[in-house]
């Protein structure tokens, strides 16, 4: 599929083979934060999650597609979620997985795809994405897109004891 393609990575289905690195992703406490996740997962219950990963976003509602560059390491995810055919729109999200890899176009790049395609074969009106006021790479990334804030929302996110601020940004398929 050429819309998932870029020039120096690709977004690409999960596979089975990829149970070590979500394992890994979902049970790294320093992403909590912004997975909102609170316990780990345990290796059996991802294995479930990717025999499930075939089905249609119509039906489940989310898409999670793996980055990958053209030596076939995979380098992170990208993921629509609450998607709404009746309203046209999706939340998005992306994680690099490790720093090495970031701040060289990767994020940038698969983020340009995967909105690309939502728009063009998805035919959404809109995606949003919820950023933690002190994630300035995220805002940096998703405004370089063509995401634009439209709120705030206050005291959104308790992490380790405290409340923080987080941004809503949108983008329009005009």
């Amino acid at each position: 599929m050429i819309t998932l393609k870029g020039e120096h990575i690709y977004l690409r289905a999960l596979e089975p083979e990829d149970l070590e690195f979500i394992h890994a992703i979902e049970n790294d406490e320093s992403i909590w934060e912004i997975s909102c996740t609170q316990t780990p997962y345990s290796k059996y219950l991802i294995k479930q999650y990717l025999e499930q990963a075939h089905k249609d976003i119509f039906e489940v509602k989310q898409l999670r597609l793996v980055i990958c560059n053209y030596n076939h390491e995979t380098l992170g995810l990208i993921d629509l979620f609450d998607f709404d055919f009746k309203n046209k729109r999706a939340g998005i999200g992306i994680l690099v997985k490790e720093p090495i890899n970031r701040l060289k176009g990767v994020g940038s790049e698969a983020l340009k795809l995967l909105v690309d395609y939502s728009f063009i074969h998805l035919d959404l009106h809109q995606l949003y994405c919820n950023i933690s006021e002190d994630n300035h790479a995220s805002i940096k990334l998703f405004t370089k897109q063509g995401f634009q804030e439209v709120g705030l929302k206050k005291d959104w996110i308790r992490f380790n004891g405290s409340f923080k601020n987080e941004y809503l940004f949108q983008l329009i398929n005009n």
